[in-house]
């Protein structure tokens, strides 16, 4: 099979993700403190250092472009909704990232209409992009952050598998599972159970690893978009429970997420 080739534009957005990603390892591996921000969450020099890079990459890719990002949303700047903006999630898992197990990711992704239409997912510390693109497909790619940007990137194709009628793979977060999804997780025949943090966990249905991610508890719109836009173009979707198409550029809830099921058939469940 020849390997696919992500457009100009989803390929810039993957070298900033690997830019971002290498600042993260650096810190990582030099040590870091933990600050709280004002919802209690944590965050570290790796979240602030991250998004400046990628706001700094964007802004030179598509200049004058709408950019929602979370740290700057957390330091109070009043993200605008048009019909097309960047969301981006400089380190997606920051209690991944602090209890020192990989699971964390680079997130940024492109927003059409309300529909994440690009999205790439860097995996720093497990070396390895996934990016995808409506109408082109969904890729993964191994790179190490402190690798340089290769002159012929190695990447395959990636595709969600079918739907299964029985024995469904279930991936549930690791740090965030709660009495909901489990009671969901409990009404389905499910086979197994794959905990994953972060938005790795579409980029788990997008390879073609697990078949849906329930989530009840309380995601942002950064959190999701880039994993969903992967997952989409591998052949996916995202629904809220009730059944609709997740979207995004939810300002009237201050760009929090309701409950959600992914999954690798874009069949309502």
């Amino acid at each position: 099979m020849t390997s696919p080739q992500p457009s100009l534009h989803l390929l810039e957005l993957m070298k900033i993700a690997h830019e971002a990603g290498a600042k993260i390892m650096e810190i990582y591996n030099s040590g870091f403190e933990v600050a709280e921000k004002s919802d209690a969450s944590p965050v570290t020099e790796a979240d602030t250092a991250a998004e400046a890079i990628i706001l700094a990459g964007l802004r030179t890719l598509a200049p004058g472009a709408n950019i929602i990002a979370e740290e700057a949303v957390s330091a109070g700047a009043t993200p605008e909704v048009t019909a097309e903006f960047y969301l981006v999630d400089p380190l997606d898992g920051t209690r991944e990232f602090i209890s020192r197990n990989g699971e964390f990711t680079v997130n940024i992704a492109l927003v059409k209409n309300g529909a994440p239409v690009a999205g790439v997912v860097y995996a720093p510390a497990l070396a390895t992009i996934y990016a995808g693109e409506l109408g082109s497909g969904a890729v993964e790619m191994p790179l190490s952050a402190d690798a340089p940007w290769p002159a012929t990137p190695a990447m395959k194709p990636i595709t969600c598998p079918d739907l299964p009628a029985s024995g469904i793979r279930v991936v549930a977060s690791r740090s965030h599972r709660d009495e909901a999804t489990n009671d969901w997780l409990a009404k389905r025949d499910v086979a197994e159970i794959v905990a994953a943090g972060s938005s790795l966990k579409f980029c788990l249905l997008a390879a073609g690893k697990a078949h849906l991610y329930p989530r009840f508890g309380r995601t942002m719109e950064w959190d999701t978009a880039a994993g969903h836009a992967v997952l989409a173009a591998a052949g996916g979707e995202v629904f809220e429970a009730e059944g609709d198409p997740l979207r995004y550029g939810k300002q009237h809830r201050g760009f929090d997420n309701p409950a959600f099921i992914a999954s690798v058939s874009t069949d309502k469940i």
